[in-house]
């Protein structure tokens, strides 16, 4: 059902190929709307939450000598224990970069409380926790390793989690970064779409932490913000259909309906001109363009909340529609998520495929990424200016700190 295969060593070179470019050619480079050209390579997942790591120190990694160069892996992050639901889910509804609600300060506790149980209860189902934070860190740990010995002069490298909504926090591992005296950092997204709803708000939140503690970063910054079209990222998905549409019988294996199945936006962040539906579009785009339009497939979208209109088509009701037209060889392939976490391992692999058993019992299968991207290298060279947070206006963020 699930498609495992894992090639991580295969996806850390490639990442410290492009990491080490970064490092070796020279040039500033702007950063609005921070746009990168380089991305993630692939290391595909398998679903061993039981084994997640646990430890509560920011970092696993050990370190002889005083770190040069950090990387700041950005992330939304997910609860660790059911414990952590609540917490997580009332600094997600505060978020105001990702949801605006009227007095969200008093209403979003209410709404936190109140989707607390059926939450934990999705969580409980996948192991008791996410595992977002353990594929983050084997994630780090091999990028650095290959990048210490492929880049040298800006060793040694030292990853850093920041999660927005759980420890550790962005503003958590900032702290971290200056205590250890880094001297360059690169603010590095898990997000192959750009999002005001997603990196925007990791990027704010840097933002905001220099600007609350009212002094300059000891470090010079640059950010990889986005990667939704890179070769190695597209190679990723395409070589991973193939192996999944090999699965199917051969006498069907063209009429496979292909879903690219990525998180909804609500549209009132659409029409204010957040280029994430766009940029999803052209990860689909291109990874078709490589398989050659083999198949039939289509763009949906998933995990709406609450009453307001948002990007669809919803992804359920498309394999319904699908399943009652008889189009039951169906390949799921989440199109925008870097590694498992609630909206992979519950709701496509328990919810969608438990509601649809009945119909597609043996062609359901479902693609599962674990994304070790491969931007770094060329970003460590561009650290001539400051990198000046929150000037995307579009995700509601100041001017940079001074």
């Amino acid at each position: 059902m699930l498609s495992g295969g894992t090639n991580m060593a295969a996806a850390v070179r490639a990442a410290a190929a492009l990491l080490r470019d970064r490092m070796v050619h020279g040039g500033s480079r702007t950063c609005q709307p921070w746009r990168c050209q380089s991305i993630g390579a692939m290391a595909a997942a398998t679903t061993e939450t039981a084994q997640r790591a646990r430890s509560p120190k920011l970092q696993v990694q050990p370190g002889k000598r005083k770190p040069k160069t950090g990387i700041l892996m950005l992330n939304m992050g997910g609860p660790e224990t059911l414990g952590d639901v609540h917490d997580f889910l009332l600094r997600l509804f505060l978020d105001r970069d990702l949801m605006t609600l009227p007095i969200q300060n008093k209403l979003a506790p209410i709404i936190a409380k109140r989707r607390t149980p059926k939450i934990q209860e999705q969580y409980r189902r996948i192991g008791g926790g996410s595992p977002i934070k353990m594929w983050t860190s084997k994630q780090g740990e091999g990028m650095v390793k290959l990048l210490d010995e492929l880049s040298p002069h800006t060793a040694p490298h030292k990853y850093y989690i920041g999660f927005r909504y759980v420890h550790p926090l962005t503003e958590e591992a900032i702290e971290e970064m200056e205590r250890d005296g880094i001297e360059r950092a690169i603010a590095f997204t898990q997000y192959p779409q750009y999002s005001c709803s997603t990196t925007g708000s990791s990027l704010n939140a840097i933002y905001r932490y220099y600007n609350q503690v009212g002094k300059k970063p000891g470090m010079k910054w640059s950010t990889i913000d986005r990667w939704p079209t890179h070769p190695l990222l597209i190679q990723c998905f395409a070589d991973h259909i193939v192996k999944e549409l090999d699965r199917f019988p051969l006498e069907k294996r063209n009429e496979v309906v292909i879903l690219f199945s990525a998180h909804s936006l609500p549209m009132s962040v659409v029409n204010r001109g957040d280029p994430y539906p766009q940029e999803v579009g052209a990860t689909v785009q291109r990874v078709m363009d490589k398989l050659g339009y083999s198949n039939p497939y289509r763009l949906v979208w998933q995990s709406k909340v609450g009453p307001m209109p948002w990007l669809g088509p919803q992804t359920d009701e498309t394999i319904k529609g699908l399943c009652e037209r008889g189009r039951k060889n169906i390949l799921l392939v989440p199109i925008a998520f870097t590694s498992d976490h609630i909206e992979t391992l519950y709701e496509l692999d328990i919810e969608y495929s438990q509601v649809l058993a009945n119909e597609i019992p043996s062609s359901w299968t479902v693609v599962w990424y674990d994304l070790l991207s491969d931007l770094c290298l060329k970003r460590c060279a561009s650290f001539q200016k400051p990198l000046n947070f929150g000037k995307d206006k579009l995700c509601h963020a100041g001017l940079a700190p001074s």
